[in-house]
């Protein structure tokens, strides 16, 4: 019997994409951090779908996690062929503000966390093929976004590093995509966010993780490197992957200055 391992499955894009999993019959392996949001989890998705789920809690922000969860599914006997790395932050704060260990936290849990755990999982994906594997990366990670560089520039690797990924394991049968969603309203403070820094543009490229979740797998399992839910979020990934970087970068900056000092 084969899984789907969800990094990062037990809320908000997470939980979502575990939903959309569910509802085609995937019996389901959950990491995160917290063990009561797993056990909130499990319950919905075992009561709603009549699947099986078996939970992990782990800080994926830590070195050792990837290893843990791998010794973990390995000696319960769970064969894998579905990785969905969904683990990451953001926050309202980014650099040059936010302090040096949070930076730190913040590369581990949206950058090096979906490396260590590709790297360690590949050898049962190509096992159990044909495998998938779902990195989700970010709207911003097409650009430099001035207000959110580092969180920018991490989901910016990660785009890179799932194209690398694609080609590479091409031949052992094993389909990488990579989920590049816009805002998406998983609490009330996001929205915010979003309206304070945004206004109408991310009103309306906003979308509930619910429908992020169900394209994400949707495409996923279709075999779709770059995933972008929304048309106009669609249509602004383009742009900002023909615009070149520097004139981005301008752009936002005007814009946030014009915006502080009306």
């Amino acid at each position: 019997m084969s899984w789907a391992l969800v990094a990062g499955g037990s809320k908000g894009i997470g939980f979502s994409i575990a939903e959309a999993l569910a509802r085609r019959k995937y019996n389901l392996l959950l990491v995160a951090r917290n063990h009561d949001d797993l056990l909130h989890a499990k319950n919905l998705l075992e009561k709603n779908f009549h699947i099986e789920v078996e939970t992990y809690a782990c800080d994926l922000s830590l070195a050792e996690s990837a290893k843990n969860i791998y010794d973990w599914f390995s000696d319960k006997g769970f064969k894998i062929n579905i990785l969905c790395n969904v683990a990451g932050s953001g926050g309202s704060e980014d650099f040059p503000e936010l302090p040096e260990n949070d930076v730190s936290t913040l590369l581990r849990t949206n950058l090096e966390s979906t490396i260590t755990l590709c790297s360690i999982i590949i050898t049962q994906l190509k096992v159990n093929g044909p495998s998938y594997i779902l990195n989700v990366g970010s709207l911003a990670g097409f650009a430099p976004i001035l207000i959110k560089s580092v969180y920018s520039s991490a989901k910016s690797a990660i785009h890179s590093f799932s194209y690398s990924l694609r080609y590479i394991l091409k031949e052992d049968k094993i389909s990488v995509s990579c989920l590049c969603p816009g805002p998406v309203y998983t609490k009330p403070s996001i929205e915010k966010q979003t309206m304070n820094q945004m206004g109408w543009l991310g009103k309306h490229m906003a979308m509930e993780p619910g429908l992020v979740g169900e394209l994400a797998v949707r495409g996923m399992l279709r075999g779709k490197m770059i995933i972008v839910p929304g048309k106009l979020a669609t249509l602004i990934s383009y742009v900002l992957r023909v615009l070149p970087d520097q004139f981005i970068a301008y752009l936002i900056y005007t814009f946030r200055k014009q915006k502080d000092n009306p």
